[in-house]
């Protein structure tokens, strides 16, 4: 039985080429309420698990996401802390790690491939819990994404993904990098963005790379899902080929400028110099700078930053 309820001939024609939006039916599986959410965040690995609040003091990266330890908190107590504080929580990989989440997910794309007939590859889905406050700054993907809203109400803004919104150096730092992809933004882009209104049970899926950010206006439960195709693996190894270039010899490659001769070349290359991490990443420490207290009015409470160890 499909997950959907309203897929059409035109969703299909789109499908991967432009925006669409489609009805689905994860709610009534049962595993996003409140209470089966609290029991996976019990049981979910803590190194899979990303407590976040929004912080507001860098200008080209507004809201640019800060890291807490959640540790002294019950699922119950994060639940809460997601409905009444600034906190947006990504429960990453639990479509994969947790069996009745796996099952939802193979009938997702299975429905998907059986509707299309492009069956995806390494399909990988996470849950976000998000306050109503929660705003995702502004980031690009480096597969295949698709996001299937469940529960609240939150806006979309899709933004084309050309140089003019998605620099190339952005882009090969979101591929060399361990944990970034967020790209530089100004308020003047909104007026090319395309923006969504999500509802509870709407799937809203995108062109490869298209930069976009997100604000909640409830608490919302969506989940995230990424897989990767022949096409983005094509793209993403002659990205980090063109950085190898850029940082080692100074060669400022573009991907628009590139031959399709070259880009062949260059994606062969690209496997083969990822392998031997022949980019020099400077990824830094994840620095935990907050934690939840659940006696604390919005849950939030600073604390003095640490590198993470958990």
């Amino acid at each position: 039985m499909s997950i959907f309820k309203d897929w059409t001939d035109e969703h299909t024609a789109k499908f991967g080429k432009d925006i669409l939006t489609v009805r689905h039916k994860l709610e009534e599986t049962g595993l996003f309420t409140d209470d089966a959410l609290a029991d996976l965040l019990e049981k979910h690995p803590s190194e899979k698990l990303d407590v976040c609040t929004m912080g507001h003091d860098h200008p080209l990266y507004p809201n640019k996401f800060r890291t807490g330890d959640f540790r002294d908190a019950s699922g119950k107590d994060l639940i809460a802390a997601a409905k009444a504080g600034a906190v947006w929580i990504n429960v990453r990989q639990a479509m994969n790690v947790h069996s009745e989440y796996k099952a939802v997910l193979d009938k997702m794309y299975g429905s998907i491939a059986a509707i299309t007939g492009k069956p995806a590859f390494n399909a990988r889905g996470g849950i976000l819990i998000s306050s109503p406050v929660a705003k995702v700054p502004y980031h690009c993907d480096q597969t295949e994404t698709i996001l299937w809203h469940v529960r609240g109400k939150k806006r979309i803004y899709l933004y084309p993904p050309t140089e003019e919104f998605l620099p190339e150096e952005a882009y090969q730092s979101i591929i060399t990098q361990d944990r970034e992809d967020d790209v530089p933004y100004s308020p003047d882009m909104d007026e090319h963005a395309r923006v969504f209104d999500l509802e509870p049970g709407e799937m809203i899926s995108w062109r490869l790379n298209s930069p976009h950010r997100v604000n909640n206006s409830t608490y919302c439960v969506s989940v995230t899902t990424e897989f990767s195709t022949r096409e983005s693996a094509f793209k993403n190894s002659v990205m980090y080929t063109n950085a190898v270039l850029r940082q080692r010899f100074g060669v400022k490659s573009r991907w628009a400028a590139s031959s399709l001769p070259e880009r062949y070349v260059k994606s062969v290359a690209g496997r083969v110099l990822r392998k031997v991490s022949a980019y020099k990443a400077n990824n830094g420490e994840d620095m935990v700078t907050f934690k939840i207290d659940n006696a604390s009015e919005g849950y939030v409470v600073d604390i003095e930053p640490f590198a993470r160890n958990f």
